[in-house]
């Protein structure tokens, strides 16, 4: 297996993170046309005045940024060591994958129950990548 297919479901991470963050700017600007909040409102975060619905996105995009960086890590860690097996891209696939159903439920109807359990198994999949490389390190 080639090292650098370890790098490829980080760079779309990468990309589905640029993604969202587009979102931020283009609900902030619709609602304020709209007339839904005023600029003061964006001018330490977000203010109580902002509906849910513009703050989703800003909140999607950093929860991209939150638990991910582990993952960045993890993947640019296994590429360095030469830990690019099957096993260890299909799980950086499968994180991948959960992160973007994640956002998406997040950013559609956001049902907390789903949100929390794909979230979830995110996380031990993460774990499970971590574990693997550490196996190898120590």
């Amino acid at each position: 297996m080639e090292g650098f297919q370890m790098l490829q479901p980080a760079s779309v991470l990468a990309i589905f993170t640029l993604t969202v963050l587009l979102l931020v700017p283009i609900k902030r600007v619709r609602a304020l046309f709209a007339g839904r909040v005023a600029e003061s409102d964006f001018k330490y975060g977000e203010s109580d005045r902002v509906p849910p619905e513009v703050c989703i996105p800003n909140r999607n995009y950093m929860n991209l940024l939150e638990l991910p960086v582990l993952f960045y890590a993890a993947s640019l860690l296994a590429f360095v060591i030469h830990q690019s097996d099957a096993t260890l891209l299909g799980l950086a696939w499968a994180y991948v994958g959960l992160r973007i159903v994640h956002s998406i439920i997040h950013l559609t109807y956001n049902r907390v129950l789903h949100r929390g359990l794909v979230f979830a198994i995110s996380n031990v999949v993460l774990v499970v990548m971590w574990i693997r490389i550490l196996l190898v390190i120590w």
